[in-house]
């Protein structure tokens, strides 16, 4: 049966994927505008529509240059002649499917029970959202990044690294390489792991640290600017000493489950868990001693913008495909009400704590429905009707106030630098002016609750503001086309 199940002939376990596909989507959610998307997704409409953004840009273009995420959402919103959104969701849609197609083929290679191979799988799906330890990353965010892309591929080099096939992991290596540069050297130094703990097994406790070795650490002796260090401040899960108790469990409690599971697939059947639980306990160590050495001594602080902890995202996800594998062949077997009783309480709270993160959302932000959000209603009015080259001034700690939704992704308006999401872009690049930029605008916007229409005149005549968005606390003499309950959109004259 197992072998009926999982032949390449047969069409039904894609059939399951695309329900736990969909299964994934009703538990987790979709908010295509929140967090990070205020960051990839004005990259990709810049390139569909360069006269958009003309102040600003720096602060997601910097990113844009280092992937080719940008070009490839571009290129498939052209092809395909869809709208920006359905685009999005559809493309979102489709790297949910691959990751946990990729997981059903991991295990494969590790468990024979059919059981077990869909237990693997559905843990991952339950448990998409699930925080991964301090490192401010979710297995798999409710809207589409480029992580959404470079996950699925690092399962699939991953798998061709199991399988020994040299020339397919090249190619997937180099696909996530112009992906995103930084998860993809997490993942490959995994991969690279496997191949010596396959090839040199007996040597490969002499080398403990080859993870840290082929972490390229630049600049680490750099002196970032006061900008920058502002920046830096406001990212506290950089550093491990910031971690909060649980935080650190997250991050040590893995690899003793790895030797847990290593002693209970001893046996020689079961080579392949092995083989990813010895290699995942180095390379979960190897990073975690790297991110000791760099995050602690002050001197280091350009370096701790890697995020060497943000390794802990593939190993996260192959532990709970090991762990749900096992679950399902020693527990679960093929009695219903036991899987019930396992995944019906896992759904169930993550669905839960969607909704407590976007408590003013729909739990799916379907494509081309018109919002309910007042937030979103006055970015979609701002869309419409106001000039492309429209310079905004609003409450730097806005996305804090909104369901975390960005304004330039939403409302294709350039704005200044806020608090929230810009500060994590100039973390990321210590050189250059974007670090003055950002704490300049930030500086020019402190102490908004209490601006005057003096206060604005001074923006539109600094950096060109042509526009402010006024939140309920303040209430000036300035004409406001657009008001809702929330929020007022004003021209400044």
């Amino acid at each position: 049966m197992a072998r009926k199940l999982v032949g390449g002939s047969n069409l039904r376990p894609y059939a399951y994927l695309i329900l736990l596909t969909i299964a994934a989507l009703l538990i987790h959610g979709y908010h295509p505008g929140v967090e990070d998307a205020e960051i990839y997704g004005p990259g990709i409409k810049k390139l569909l529509n360069p006269n958009l953004y003309p102040f600003g840009s720096e602060f997601f273009l910097n990113h844009a240059r280092l992937t080719l995420f940008d070009e490839l959402m571009a290129a498939t919103i052209r092809i395909t002649h869809l709208g920006f959104d359905p685009a999005i969701f559809i493309s979102y849609l489709f790297s949910t499917f691959l990751t946990l197609l990729a997981c059903w083929k991991l295990s494969v290679e590790c468990f024979r029970k059919p059981e077990a191979q869909w237990a693997a799988v559905s843990m991952v799906a339950g448990l998409l959202t699930i925080s991964v330890a301090g490192t401010s990353l979710y297995i798999a965010d409710q809207y589409l990044t480029s992580r959404s892309i470079v996950t699925f591929v690092l399962l699939f080099a991953t798998l061709c690294a199991l399988k020994d096939r040299k020339t397919a992991w090249a190619l997937w290596s180099i696909i996530a390489i112009c992906i995103h540069p930084l998860m993809a050297l997490f993942g490959l130094s995994y991969t690279a792991i496997l191949w010596v703990m396959r090839y040199r097994y007996s040597s490969f406790y002499t080398k403990p640290f080859l993870a840290a070795a082929i972490f390229p650490i630049a600049d680490v002796l750099s002196t970032p600017s006061h900008a920058y260090q502002q920046a830096v401040n406001t990212r506290p899960y950089f550093f491990l000493l910031r971690w909060e108790w649980y935080e650190w469990l997250g991050a040590i409690a893995p690899l003793f489950l790895f030797w847990g599971i290593v002693r209970l697939c001893k046996d020689g059947s079961r080579k392949t868990i092995q083989l990813m639980s010895r290699a995942l306990i180095v390379y979960g160590f190897s990073y975690l001693v790297l991110a000791l050495a760099i995050t602690i001594p002050e001197r280091f602080q350009s370096a701790a913008r890697l995020q060497p902890m943000r390794s802990l995202h593939l190993l996260y996800i192959l532990m709970f495909l090991l762990i749900g594998g096992l679950i399902g062949e020693h527990v679960l077997q093929r009695r219903l009400w036991r899987w019930i009783i396992l995944f019906l309480p896992i759904c169930a709270t993550m669905f839960v704590a969607q909704r407590h993160l976007f408590p003013s959302s729909p739990h799916i932000e379907w494509p081309n429905v018109v919002p309910k959000n007042d937030w979103l209603r006055g970015f979609e009015w701002i869309r419409q009707h106001t000039p492309t080259d429209a310079v905004f001034a609003m409450n730097p700690e806005y996305m804090d106030m909104d369901d975390q939704h960005g304004f330039r992704v939403i409302a294709e308006r350039s704005r200044l630098a806020d608090a929230v999401k810009d500060s994590g872009a100039v973390t990321m690049f210590p050189e250059g002016p974007t670090a003055d930029h950002w704490l300049e605008q930030l500086t020019a916007q402190r102490g908004w609750e209490h601006f005057t229409e003096k206060d604005f005149h001074r923006l539109a005549k600094t950096y060109n503001v042509s526009w402010a968005i006024l939140d309920a606390p303040i209430c000036l003499d300035l004409k406001c086309p657009y008001a809702n309950a929330t929020i007022r959109v004003c021209r400044i004259e």
